[in-house]
């Protein structure tokens, strides 16, 4: 085997220390089968030559500098190039006659392709390898027929692997494809007979670096026809105009890596090609071919023809996997519709009906599922411990709530690895302000037959830096248990998890609105629209509900009792919607029974107390009570955890320190009577928090603005107009339902 060439790149040396970051693109060099100008576009003469013009034109490459095209390659030849130019179609190449060095005219394929502000010209000999069919548009066509009439992917894989091997000749061809690391795996293989068989055998994400990756997504084919090849230079090295190298990304000269060479003769090849299989803009795989007997040439033709199948292929395996994802949708959304369908017809809480139905897990093919509503955590199947959830839903949070997903959870976090046996993977997606459905899936322990160790880079780094780092020597099968991941999760449960969410926003909606409208009813049944009529008494109410119309807890009461006296309540239920108004209801008509009853106001709160932590247990209230006698003027009042009444009369205004009980609902205390004369016009003013609570600002602060502006006492008898007053007079209401209730003995 020939010596391999000292040859330094353009870019430098390199090693596996910085392979990942070669910028194989401009090499400064090509491979000798064949020669290459760049032309200046707008003069039209050659700024950049191969040194393989010696070999093929008998003119060194610094002779051809600044000559006009048609004195190097003839004028009709450089006519032909310059018509395809301008047709902009540069796609196809010409087969032309040249005279080179060997004296006779030769079959050259001339391929042309743009380079910035250069028109690069690649001239090689027509080829003629061994083994090879004949390409015809005939035979093409055929295999491609022949691809299209595959069912599955295996065998298309298959399929394609021998169509490749027929049109090219190489001893092996492999369809190699790619995992969401970047990790291949042969998953089919068209091989002599004698050769070990590569079939299933994986490779490490390093053997192929990223930037190669992307090289192959614009440049579907690369071949290197002798392993053993010494690179032909560009002279110059750097562009005259742009100073940089000729980037030859299009090229099907270009030379390449040297580290990738040395790893293909690690292996035993002597020639060697790819031909990329691009789904949706990305490398899904590579179909790989080897030869071990030799360099080995194929036609331009064959391997434009081969390009072909690539590409037919890739179209093909993006339709089956289409396919396959549309089934696996489709018994997706069929399991969704009947699950939303029982959840929404359930009666119970949605969330709650949703996370105890077991199809949750099945519709996205997961171990288990969580599910956060703000308060409260709720599972179903195998997860982890709440912390390990909210760690993770933290970490795949987006502010728009759409599916986030990984199956390898321990890489974004590593401490997450303690829960892999449950939660490897995971699929999130968001119900709102920090509120979110996460599906988990457990550990996938796969056992993966590797086509050489795939740490051996970090194994020659474990080494030292005396030590050379070179590709791998080694191609043996080497087996690894591979732990830590999860099964991948496919684009149509994100798909999936999206539309359950857009779904189970509607039903939760759906479901408020049902419980507002219940919730309205009861407060209109138990907040009175107007005062009721009493002798000798005025009473006045105003209500006003918390921000955006939200239900409060917020009501008032006013009745006769049996012995000639009036009682008035304010209460406040805390909470908001159907549960706050469905307890408000049950306290009023409590609170009613116990003072018809004729139980002194203090002894009627000790009682809701008592009621409130046994009927309850998830509310508290407060509550404030007077019971007037119209004629003598004495009321009674008792309060519970309540801001305190306020007595305005003779053009003053009292704050009535009325010791309160703790809030009902509490079960501990005892409420204490007060006793208080009200003179004739004067007043009595009972109002809930809403109407001095403010964030930053002292109670006692507000109590006194409402204090003094109630001193001022009403123009005339426009009560009214006073009561409206006194409900502006603490401004910044901030998101609660207020009550303010007037009473007022006018004998």
């Amino acid at each position: 085997m020939t010596e391999v060439s000292p040859y330094v790149p353009a870019y430098g040396e390199v090693d596996l220390t910085n392979c990942d970051r070669e910028p194989i693109h401009v090499p400064g060099a090509i491979q000798p089968h064949g020669f290459l100008l760049a032309v200046d576009r707008s003069t039209r003469t050659v700024v950049v030559a191969s040194e393989t013009t010696a070999a093929f034109l008998g003119r060194p490459a610094g002779e051809l500098l600044g000559r006009p095209l048609g004195e190097v390659l003839g004028d009709q030849l450089a006519l032909d190039v310059f018509d395809v130019e301008a047709s902009e179609v540069l796609s196809e190449p010409l087969r032309a006659r040249l005279d080179l060095l060997s004296g006779a005219a030769t079959d050259v394929d001339v391929v042309l392709h743009l380079s910035g502000d250069r028109l690069v010209v690649e001239v090689e000999p027509v080829g003629s390898s061994t083994g090879v069919s004949a390409v015809s548009y005939r035979s093409a066509r055929a295999a491609v027929s022949r691809l299209s009439e595959t069912s599955t992917m295996d065998e298309l894989c298959r399929r394609l692997a021998h169509e490749v091997r027929r049109l090219t000749g190489f001893d092996r061809v492999m369809v190699y494809r790619f995992d969401a690391q970047w990790n291949g795996e042969v998953v089919a293989e068209d091989r002599r007979e004698d050769l070990n068989a590569f079939l299933g055998l994986h490779y490490p994400a390093s053997d192929i670096p990223a930037q190669a990756r992307r090289l192959y997504t614009v440049n579907w084919t690369r071949l290197i026809a002798d392993v053993s090849y010494v690179p032909s230079r560009l002279h110059p090295v750097l562009d005259p105009v742009t100073g940089a190298p000729l980037d030859l990304s299009f090229s099907v000269l270009r030379s390449v890596s040297p580290i990738h060479v040395e790893y293909l003769r690690n292996m035993g090849v002597t020639a060697s090609m790819s031909i990329s299989l691009v789904q949706d803009g990305q490398l899904w795989g590579l179909v790989a071919c080897h030869h071990y007997s030799g360099p080995h040439r194929p036609s331009y033709d064959a391997r434009s023809a081969a390009e072909f199948l690539g590409q037919t292929a890739s179209q093909l395996i993006a339709g089956r996997q289409r396919s396959d994802d549309r089934e696996d949708a489709l018994r997706s959304q069929e399991l969704l519709a009947a699950l939303v369908a029982d959840v929404s017809s359930s009666g119970r809480d949605p969330l709650s009906s949703l996370v105890a139905d077991e199809r949750l897990l099945d519709l996205v093919g997961a171990g288990g599922a969580a599910l956060f509503d703000g308060d409260r955590v709720l599972t179903v199947g195998r997860v982890p411990h709440r912390a390990a959830l909210q760690r993770v839903a933290t970490m795949l949070a987006r502010s728009d709530g759409a599916p986030t997903f990984t199956d390898h959870l321990a890489s974004l976090l590593p401490s997450l690895s303690e829960v892999e046996h449950e939660a490897a993977g995971a699929l999130r997606v968001g119900l709102g302000a920090d509120r979110w459905l996460l599906w988990v899936r457990p550990e996938q322990e796969e056992v993966v037959d590797w086509g050489g160790d795939p740490h051996n880079k970090e194994l020659a780094a474990a080494e030292g830096p005396d030590v050379r780092l070179s590709p791998r020597k080694s191609f043996e099968k080497w087996r690894e248990t591979v732990r830590g991941r999860s099964l991948p999760w496919e684009r149509w449960t994100a798909d999936t998890a999206e539309r359950l969410r857009n779904q189970l926003t509607s039903i939760v909606l759906g479901r408020a609105r049902d419980q507002i409208a219940i919730a309205e009813s009861l407060q209109r049944a138990v907040v009175l629209d107007e005062a009721p009529e009493f002798d000798r008494l005025q009473v006045l109410a105003r209500y006003r509900p918390a921000e955006g119309s939200q239900l409060g807890g917020d009501w008032w009461d006013a009745l006769d009792l049996p012995d000639g006296r009036v009682a008035v309540v304010v209460g406040d239920v805390a909470g908001h919607g159907v549960h706050a108004a469905a307890a408000m209801a049950q306290l009023r008509t409590a609170l009613r029974a116990y003072l018809l009853e004729g139980h002194s106001p203090g002894h009627c709160l000790d009682r809701l107390d008592n009621l409130v932590g046994t009927l309850f247990s998830d509310h508290m209230a407060t509550a404030v009570i007077v019971v007037l006698d119209p004629d003598r003027g004495t009321a009674r009042f008792a309060s519970a955890g309540h801001p305190p009444p306020l007595l305005v009369a003779g053009g003053t205004c009292e704050v009535l320190r009325v010791p309160p009980r703790p809030l009902l609902g509490v079960g501990t205390g005892r409420a204490t009577d007060v006793d208080v004369e009200v003179p004739p016009g004067g007043a009595v003013l009972l109002y809930s928090d809403g109407l001095v609570e403010r964030r930053g600002v002292a109670l006692d602060e507000t109590i006194e603005r409402l204090r003094a502006a109630a001193a001022d006492g009403p123009a005339g008898d426009d009560l009214a107009s006073y009561v409206d007053r006194l409900m502006t007079v603490v401004p910044g209401a901030e998101g609660d339902d207020t009550t303010l209730v007037l009473l007022r003995r006018t004998s």
